[in-house]
């Protein structure tokens, strides 16, 4: 089982603590592995998320079904990193979209009990976790107004501007055109569409991953209509 600690001292959750700190806290209290293969539903939309779950080997995705019925990707969560951690407390602790295996993976499960036991013998985990529930927040609002813009041209252009680093007006892309299209909902020919019509429109040049920002001003007033 110490792979596992060792794992779990990658995370945020745990980041500052040894495997031995880790073990140490979780000596004589429960926790479970489980293998999952490729597609395998680790975890269903809405279902109650009773306890902590950390990838320790492989990674998932968090799908969701939008009003039209059509998948759409919200992330890939690669090991080591947890699950849902801002959901195991509230009134409403659901998971908020389907968790998925992308390979081969094993997932760590901590009891809610046995986290609050953590919690409160560590200080150093409850920081760690608090700062990872409000970042979580915020993603999940980020992803919110993500989700609020109708047209391909306007998740683009919020994707894009986002890259930005102070006026660096020439990004590299982390994903090619086919994650992106994933991530936005859409097929990839409707992107390298929308790319090609916004490059006609001066607004921007695509060059394989490389996007130079030609009009930042008329990106933005894509997303301030």
């Amino acid at each position: 089982m110490e792979l596992f600690f060792v794992s779990l001292s990658e995370t945020n959750i745990f980041r500052g603590l040894t495997a031995e700190n880790i073990a140490g806290l979780m000596d004589g209290r429960p926790f479970r592995t489980r293998e999952y293969v490729r597609d395998e539903y680790v975890a269903y939309s809405h279902d109650v998320c009773h306890d902590m779950l950390f990838v320790v080997k492989g990674s998932v995705r968090g799908e969701m079904t939008d009003f039209s019925g059509k998948r759409l990707k919200i992330e890939d969560i690669p090991a080591p990193r947890p699950l849902a951690a801002a959901f195991i407390f509230g009134k409403e602790n659901r998971y908020p979209v389907d968790i998925i295996a992308n390979e081969p993976s094993t997932i760590l499960t901590i009891p809610r009990d046995v986290l609050i036991y953590i919690l409160q013998h560590s200080q150093v985990v409850l920081q760690n976790y608090l700062n990872a529930i409000s970042s979580r927040t915020q993603f999940l609002s980020n992803k919110i107004r993500f989700l609020s813009f109708k047209t391909i041209k306007e998740k683009i252009a919020n994707y894009i501007l986002s890259q930005m680093k102070s006026n660096q007006m020439t990004i590299v892309l982390d994903q090619t055109q086919t994650e992106l299209a994933d991530f936005f909902g859409v097929t990839r020919p409707s992107l390298a569409r929308a790319l090609a019509e916004m490059q006609e429109e001066g607004l921007l040049r695509a060059e394989r991953r490389e996007i130079t920002i030609l009009d930042k001003e008329k990106l933005n007033n894509l997303l301030n209509k």
